[in-house]
């Protein structure tokens, strides 16, 4: 990092260097250190290179993964909704990216127990990624194995939502056995996940 600090703050390298630093410093467990670094990072790319929105997206994303990790979830959420107006404002809500960042929205809804904004928004990810991405599309099961995951950890689910989830899993699981195969590792995390929601089903008053 020391070798790019004589560089202008203009520089490419020296924003993305920023980043990297920052990235790094989360991926070994230093949050705190790594949040200021990702600030100015995203702060000299916003001011300097603001046309460059992907990589604004990603240094937004990791900034938010750093809040997370802080557990800063009210400023995640907030980051994590940016990111997601600038990608639908980019590239249209039904692409894959979008529909990606609409999966993490609704993961920080959940970190803060706003269950039922996350099952919607999550209803609605599952819905469009199945039209235009097609049902045995890897994102579309992941997809429908976060809506499972958002209905189980909802402390007021109903039997008809875990009912929901079944299914969905059920049609996860064939998927995954078709196309991947009955040992992948996706394959027995859906089966594991499919266990659990029947589990919950018996165990529901």
């Amino acid at each position: 990092w020391k070798t790019y600090l004589g560089r202008p703050e203009s520089d490419w390298v020296r924003c993305t260097g920023l980043g990297v630093l920052g990235t790094a410093l989360l991926q070994s467990s230093r949050p705190e250190e790594a949040l200021p670094v990702l600030e100015a990072g995203l702060a000299l790319t916003q001011r300097h290179l603001p046309h460059h929105k992907q990589l604004i997206v990603v240094t937004q994303g990791n900034l938010t993964n750093c809040l997370g990790s802080l557990g800063r979830h009210d400023e995640a959420l907030v980051l994590i909704r940016e990111v997601h107006a600038v990608l639908v404002a980019a590239l249209g809500v039904s692409h894959q990216d979008s529909l990606g960042s609409a999966n993490n929205v609704a993961a920080a809804l959940l970190n803060l127990n706003r269950h039922d904004e996350a099952k919607i928004l999550l209803r609605d990810t599952l819905s469009t990624a199945r039209t235009t991405l097609g049902d045995d599309h890897r994102a579309t099961l992941i997809f429908g194995m976060s809506l499972t995951d958002a209905i189980r950890s909802d402390p007021n689910a109903t039997r008809d939502d875990l009912h929901e989830a079944e299914t969905i899993m059920q049609g996860v699981v064939q998927r995954r056995r078709r196309i991947l195969g009955p040992t992948h590792p996706d394959t027995r995390d859906s089966e594991d996940l499919l266990r659990a929601v029947r589990a919950d089903l018996a165990n529901a008053s």
